[in-house]
C-alpha cells in the first residue's frame, strides 16, 4: 500500500465519520439542504488541501469552518437579495408583488430574522448556537471551540439571550 492509498483511506475514514454532523451544521445556519451539502463538500475539499486526514483536530476544524462557511453564505445571499430587491424595484416601480399564503410568508420571515440576527450577534455566540443546535454534544461544541464542556452551558445561554435580543431588536425596527 502506497503512502497516497493510506492517506485516502484516512480521508474516507474521517468523511464518512464527519460529513452528517458538518452537513447538519450548515443546514441549521442556512436552512437549505442543497446549499449545506455543497458547503460540507466545500469544507471538506479545503481541509483535504490544507491538512493531513488524521490529524488531531480535524473534527473541530470541520465543525468550525462549517459554521462560518454557512455565514459567509448567509451574508453573500443577504448582499445578492438587497441587488436582486434594488434591481426588481426599479424595474416594477409601483407594481404590487403577488401575495403568498401567510404561513409560507411568515416562516420564510422567520428564517430570514433569524439568519439576520445570527450575524449581528458575536461569531463565537453564532458558531455555539449552530453547533448545538446541529445536534453536536456540548462536549463536542467545547472540543470544536476550544473550551471547557462547563463553559457552554453559560456560553449557550449568553448566545440565546444575544440572538433573542436581536430578533427583538428587529421586530421594533
Amino acid at each position: 500500500m502506497t503512502m497516497a492509498d493510506a492517506g485516502h483511506g484516512a480521508f474516507e475514514r474521517l468523511f464518512r465519520a464527519e460529513y452528517r454532523k458538518v452537513a447538519a451544521i450548515a443546514r441549521r445556519v442556512l436552512f437549505d439542504p442543497d446549499a449545506a451539502e455543497d458547503i460540507a463538500q466545500d469544507v471538506f475539499v479545503a481541509f483535504h488541501r490544507l491538512h493531513p486526514p488524521d490529524a488531531p483536530f480535524a473534527a473541530k476544524w470541520l465543525h468550525t469552518a462549517a459554521v462560518h462557511a454557512a455565514l459567509n453564505a448567509v451574508r453573500g445571499r443577504k448582499r445578492r437579495a438587497r441587488r436582486e430587491i434594488a434591481d426588481a424595484v426599479a424595474e416594477r416601480a409601483g407594481a404590487s408583488a403577488v401575495d403568498d399564503p401567510l404561513e409560507a410568508v411568515a416562516s420564510v420571515e422567520r428564517r430570514a430574522q433569524v439568519r439576520d440576527a445570527l450575524c449581528r450577534i458575536g461569531k463565537k455566540y453564532a458558531v455555539v448556537l449552530a453547533l448545538r443546535y446541529s445536534g453536536l454534544s456540548y462536549a463536542e461544541v467545547a472540543d470544536s471551540i476550544g473550551v471547557g464542556t462547563n463553559q457552554i452551558g453559560t456560553l449557550l445561554r449568553r448566545a440565546e439571550v444575544a440572538l433573542k435580543r436581536e430578533i427583538d431588536h428587529d421586530a421594533y425596527r
